[in-house]
């Protein structure tokens, strides 16, 4: 997918996804001279966020809780 079916399915601007991709905080590749996404990559990249967010969460918490 491009750019903007990404930033659609992600639910972010495409001056949000085009920074990221600069960042290379997302997985993406260029096909001639545009950028492209895999679907299939892009999940496994949000799952692994997700995870990697709760897990920051629980050691937030519990680190307050002591």
């Amino acid at each position: 997918m491009g750019i903007r079916e990404a930033s659609e399915y992600l639910g972010v601007s495409r001056e949000t996804l085009y920074k990221y991709v600069y960042e290379e905080r997302i997985p993406a590749f260029k096909l001639g001279n545009r950028w492209k996404f895999k679907k299939t990559v892009l999940d496994r990249w949000m799952e692994k966020q997700s995870t990697q967010r709760e897990e920051h969460v629980g050691r937030k918490f519990r680190a307050g809780v002591r």
